[in-house]
C-alpha cells in the first residue's frame, strides 16, 4: 500500500507481488488530480462507495467498467463523466481495479464486472446501485480461472482498503461453533436470547453468530416490534429501516458491533447484551468470555 499524498485519508495505491493487477482508492475530490496516471487510462472496474441513503440503511454502492477508447481514455474517464451525472452523486470515494499492462479487453473487464457484482450480492453488506446485472460475457475455461485468481487478490485488497463489500457477515468461519470446557469459543459461536415481552405480549426469540467483526443478528429471528422510550437513538434509527416486517420477523442478517446493541435492537431498548445472550447450553455471553 502506498499513500500518494502521505496520508492516510488520500489516495492510495494497491500492488501485490507476483500479481498484473494494480487497485486505487481515491477520494472523489481527489478524482481530477489523476490525468498524470497513465495506468488509469486502462480499461478496468470501479466501485463507488457512499453513506447509506437513509438512517440506519446500509452503505451504497454501484459496480461498473470501462474500456479503452480511441482516444486513449480509459477507467479515469470515465469516472469524471460520473462527476458530472447528477444521478450518481450520492458516492464520496472510488476503488479502481486494472492491470499494470492493460491486458484485459471488454470480454474481461465485463468478467470482472459480473462476478464483482455477484459477490457483493452474496454478502449483502452493501446496498447495489446498479439497475441492471451486468452480462458475464463468454469467456474461455482457462481465462475464466486466471480471472479468478485475479478476483480473490481483489477482494483480499479491497477489505484491507475499509471495505468489506465482498466478505461474509460470518467471517471465515461459516458453521456455529459448540462451547467447550477444554477451549474458549473462537469466531462462529452460536447465541441465544429469549424472553417475554411485557409491552406486545410476544416471546421473543433471536439468534446471532459472533464473528471477529462483531454480532450477526440472524435472518428469521422475532423482534421486538415496539420501541421503549430509552431505546439509543441510532438502535432506533436502525429499527426503522425496514430490517423486519410488521409481524417482527428479520428479514436479513445484520452485523452489530458489540452484543448489547444487537440485544437493544431485538428488543427496543436499551440492554446488557452480555447478560442477555446465551449458549446453546444456557451460559451467559459474560461467563463464556471468563472461561
Amino acid at each position: 500500500m502506498f499513500l500518494m499524498d502521505g496520508v492516510s485519508s488520500g489516495r492510495i495505491k494497491c500492488t501485490i507481488s507476483n500479481w498484473s493487477g494494480v487497485a486505487y482508492k481515491i477520494p472523489r475530490l481527489e478524482l481530477e488530480n489523476n490525468k498524470d496516471l497513465d495506468v488509469l487510462k486502462h480499461s478496468g472496474v470501479y466501485l463507488l462507495f457512499g453513506e447509506p441513503e437513509d438512517q440506519g440503511g446500509k452503505d451504497v454502492v454501484y459496480i461498473g467498467q470501462a474500456g479503452t477508447r480511441k482516444n486513449g481514455e480509459g477507467v479515469l474517464n470515465r469516472l469524471l463523466e460520473h462527476m458530472r451525472n447528477e444521478d450518481k452523486n450520492y458516492w464520496n470515494e472510488v476503488v479502481i481495479f486494472t492491470t499494470t499492462n492493460n491486458t484485459y479487453g471488454p470480454t474481461e473487464i465485463s468478467y470482472l464486472e459480473h462476478r464483482f457484482t455477484q459477490l457483493a450480492a452474496k454478502a449483502n453488506r452493501y446496498k447495489i446501485k446498479n439497475r441492471n446485472e451486468p452480462s458475464l460475457g463468454n469467456v474461455t475455461e482457462e481465462k475464466a480461472s486466471e480471472l479468478e485468481e485475479y478476483i480473490d487478490l481483489a477482494t483480499m485488497v479491497i477489505g484491507t482498503l475499509g471495505h468489506r463489500v465482498f466478505d461474509s457477515l460470518y467471517g471465515s468461519n461459516t458453521q456455529p461453533v459448540a462451547n467447550t470446557s477444554s477451549a474458549k469459543p473462537t469466531e462462529g459461536l452460536e447465541l441465544f436470547l429469549t424472553r417475554k415481552s411485557r409491552k406486545s405480549g410476544q416471546t421473543i426469540t433471536a439468534r446471532c453468530r459472533r464473528t471477529n467483526e462483531g454480532f450477526v443478528l440472524l435472518k428469521g429471528s422475532q423482534i421486538e416490534t415496539i420501541d421503549s422510550e430509552s431505546i439509543p437513538p441510532a438502535i432506533k434509527d436502525k429499527r426503522g429501516a425496514g430490517l423486519f416486517d410488521s409481524q417482527g420477523i428479520l428479514q436479513q442478517d445484520v452485523l452489530f458491533k458489540s452484543p448489547s446493541s444487537a440485544a437493544s435492537f431485538v428488543v427496543g431498548t436499551s440492554i446488557n447484551g452480555l447478560a442477555e445472550w446465551k449458549t446453546a447450553e444456557g451460559k451467559p455471553l459474560k461467563d463464556v468470555d471468563n472461561v
